[in-house]
């Protein structure tokens, strides 16, 4: 039962990204950059894949999610590290269109979409590592 509630965690928070970037980029009209683009090529299928596990409940299911969601993860480390100028802009793959480091939203001085990618990826990768050391203890 626990597996089971951490993959509904895993799926709801890929589910709130997904309709979040979608919410930014059709309704506020701000547009993705680059490394925007590739972090939702990672969450969007998660929504789908955590979804299929669900019902009825395959907990082999991170064997397919938690690539995605690492690939996912390194990617929106990377462009928060280009955003809080870590990383020299240079370093950044956005030569086309809209910055990696352009501000779009920044609530409480901190929260920015970048900022809010990280924490959504890092969420699904530790609760689909937790949930696959649940089931092997099993």
């Amino acid at each position: 039962m626990m597996g089971w509630t951490i993959l509904f965690l895993s799926w709801f928070m890929s589910a709130v990204a997904t309709l979040g970037s979608l919410f930014f980029s059709e309704v506020m009209k701000f547009p993705p950059c680059v490394l925007c683009w590739y972090q939702r090529i990672c969450m969007y299928p998660l929504v789908l894949v955590l979804f299929m596990g669900l019902f009825p409940y395959e907990k082999k299911v991170t064997k397919f999610a938690l690539p995605l969601a690492i690939v996912g993860w390194i990617i929106a480390l990377y462009h928060n590290l280009l955003y809080y100028h870590i990383l020299p802009e240079s370093a950044a793959p956005c030569v086309q269109g809209i910055s990696c480091t352009t501000v779009q939203i920044q609530w409480f001085g901190f929260v920015t979409i970048p900022f809010m990618s990280f924490v959504a990826f890092s969420f699904i990768v530790v609760s689909l590592l937790l949930m696959k050391r649940i089931s092997h203890e099993k």
